[in-house]
């Protein structure tokens, strides 16, 4: 393994962070930006890894004391970690989440998956105040009526407690005509959203020129 000194620039966690974003870190480069330098007898990356792990394992369990027994992490270094992770806690239990009320709202949440070379079936589930709980990838390939299974979607929309459903799949063609098969998936999803109790609010065809909507079209 190289050492942060060793890295190319880019593939440093600080210039990493700077270039790509916070998503193309991994979780142990986050730390090392939050850390910003190592110990003595042990490598901020070693150092980095083994803090990660121990949040990983249980993040709720993680406090100043905690931190200090990993060898040679002093009470500043594990105060840094306990702050950032309470921060972004607070943060994220105070964003409200992102609410859908019709089809365009919808695809600017996924319009992302417009661009993807393989047809992607997703599902969004939502609360009773229309507000989005989790979007999920559900299948990735050619889509016909035995490989998009409603068990797929609604097991974890009822895990979830969803009071809805809104699915969509993009198409790799470019087309905004659904297929046969789009037709019966949706179907089936109809019927068993009448069964488990929830509903399907709309499914979405997705392209690079925009989408088309089964609920504002009259085929829901």
């Amino acid at each position: 393994m190289k050492t942060l000194v060793e890295l190319h620039p880019y593939d440093k966690p600080r210039e990493k962070l700077r270039a790509k974003g916070t998503d193309a870190l991994k979780n142990e480069e986050l730390v090392d930006v939050i850390l910003g330098s190592g110990i003595k007898g042990k490598d901020i990356r070693q150092l980095s890894k083994e803090i990660a792990r121990r949040i990983a394992d249980d993040p709720d369990a993680i406090t100043i004391e905690t931190l200090m027994r990993i060898r040679g992490l002093g009470q500043a270094k594990a105060s840094q970690i306990v702050a950032a992770l309470a921060l972004g806690k607070r943060l994220f239990e105070h964003t409200p989440a992102p609410r859908i009320r019709s089809a365009d709202d919808a695809y600017e949440l996924i319009r992302d998956y417009a661009y993807k070379r393989q047809e992607y079936f997703l599902s969004l589930t939502l609360d009773g105040a229309s507000g989005l709980i989790r979007i999920r990838t559900v299948h990735i390939g050619t889509l016909n009526q035995s490989l998009v299974h409603p068990r797929e979607v609604f097991a974890d929309a009822i895990a979830d407690r969803a009071a809805g459903v809104i699915v969509a799949h993009n198409h790799p063609s470019g087309t905004l005509v659904p297929s046969r098969a789009d037709i019966r998936i949706t179907e089936r999803l109809k019927q068993t959203a009448e069964i488990v109790g929830i509903e399907l609010l709309d499914h979405l065809i997705l392209t690079p020129e925009g989408y088309y909507s089964f609920a504002e079209e009259g085929m829901m």
